[in-house]
């Protein structure tokens, strides 16, 4: 039992984490480990200074929370301090997972489970060089302050991704495939999806010609739109960028109109998948934030530090790849709102532009990249021919007001590699989304 001491603000996070990692290449066993960690992390705040301290020990937790009591300076009037007056005092058992656990299936069941899809990668002779891995990651949390929160909840990934080589006389193409989920049983039936997405990455290599440089209306899948919106814009609106930037906050101003008015950005924590956080790290109960309402921007994302320093209110965005680190300013789902079109009316006004379907990568802040991996050409309302683009570029807030389509559907994405980096934090599990977005003008190249 910890016990917190008076003229302080002090707050214990411990994460009960299980990963299981197998992988294979070229049909050879490469890895096959399950591993378990549980760590803390420990905040002190006197109104002048944090003290940190994170440890594998969790059976002493009170001798480090007292080490760092003793370094700090009592204060009295530490109630007061406007970053104290914001923490919320949840109290609250969310456990999700309890009846699915990947902790329950044996290791022999996950290594079967990828052993059945490999040969999949074998049906297209152009395959060279296949690899696959089944991943997953489960976490137990448990988060303490002396304002009184009481929070335990729980966290589940699994997954399988694949990547491969392509060849055929002097065409190459790198291919990879994908999907992600919270239960295991959602991955035993991914053989169809994984057999189209080859074959028609196959059928890229073998047909695509390249682009026709210059600037088109776009097409950007769920997935394109969804880092875009990550990436260009996720970032952008997370406040630790700006408290020390005059002119990003002269920029940044809420209410300002930075987009089309049929453009709605939102993020929020309590969206299933592998950008859940029903409680940020500093036991900020998740919530719907808007970015950008109807093409205004509506709101920026927050941990206590940058909305005491903003005076704004707190969004649940404060967050830590594990308990070596502590909590800075993360994204959680970021995703754009849908529209009122079907994708054949979405597509239907282009004379001549491009659809990106998937992409390897995407970058920027007040420029944006988009790297496409497989994209095809649009010509008089119709999809045509599968086209080679390096990349789309742009101007964030040039693209944010060309934004002049959105489907009714939108899509959730969760992947099981990678992940967001930022600061010395890398690989920190988001999701993000979209519907299927035009721009009227993008620069192709």
């Amino acid at each position: 039992m910890i016990q917190f001491r008076n003229g302080y603000y002090a707050d214990v996070r411990v994460e009960d984490r299980r990963r299981t990692v197998i992988s294979y290449k070229a049909g050879k066993l490469e890895e096959m480990r399950s591993r378990s960690e549980k760590q803390a992390f420990l905040r002190v705040y006197d109104g002048k200074l944090w003290y940190y301290a994170s440890v594998t020990d969790v059976d002493h937790l009170q001798k480090t929370l007292d080490g760092l009591y003793a370094a700090a300076e009592e204060n009295p009037a530490i109630p007061e301090d406007p970053i104290v007056r914001r923490f919320e005092k949840n109290r609250d058992v969310l456990l999700s997972f309890g009846d699915c656990s990947v902790r329950d299936i044996p290791l022999s069941d996950k290594q079967a489970l990828l052993l059945r899809f490999l040969p999949i990668l074998s049906e297209e002779s152009c395959v060279t060089l296949p690899v696959g891995t089944y991943l997953d990651r489960s976490s137990r949390f448990h988060f303490l302050s002396s304002l009184g929160a009481d929070i335990e909840y729980d966290y589940q990934t699994c997954g399988l991704a694949f990547g491969f080589s392509m060849a055929e006389g002097e065409k190459q193409f790198q291919g990879s495939w994908q999907k992600g989920g919270t239960r295991f049983d959602e991955m035993t039936g991914i053989g169809d999806e994984l057999r189209a997405s080859l074959k028609e990455q196959a059928d890229f290599m073998r047909r695509s010609v390249p682009v026709e440089a210059g600037k088109y209306p776009v097409v950007l899948s769920p997935q394109a739109a969804g880092v875009f919106a990550h990436e260009s814009f996720g970032h952008k609106s997370e406040a630790d960028f700006m408290i020390s930037d005059e002119s990003m906050k002269d920029e940044w101003q809420i209410g300002k109109t930075v987009g089309s008015p049929i453009l709605s950005i939102a993020e929020c924590g309590s969206i299933p998948g592998c950008g859940y956080v029903p409680y940020d790290d500093e036991g900020t109960k998740a919530r719907k934030n808007y970015l950008i309402k109807n093409g205004a921007l509506a709101g920026r994302l927050h941990s206590a530090m940058t909305a005491a320093a903003l005076d704004e209110g707190l969004t649940g965005n404060a967050r830590a790849i594990d308990c070596t680190f502590e909590p800075i300013v993360r994204m959680t789902t970021t995703y754009i709102e849908g529209g009122d079109l079907d994708f054949d009316e979405l597509i239907a006004p282009i004379k001549k532009g491009y659809f990106i379907k998937t992409i390897n990568h995407g970058s920027g802040m007040s420029t944006f990249t988009l790297a496409p991996s497989v994209s095809y050409e649009i010509v008089d309302g119709k999809i045509g021919r599968p086209v080679q683009i390096s990349v789309v570029t742009g101007s964030v807030f040039e693209t944010l007001g060309l934004i002049d389509g959105l489907t009714k559907d939108v899509e959730m994405l969760s992947f099981v590699t990678g992940g967001c980096g930022k600061m010395e934090q890398s690989g920190l599990p988001v999701g993000f989304g979209g519907p299927y977005v035009r721009v009227s003008s993008m620069n192709v190249q």
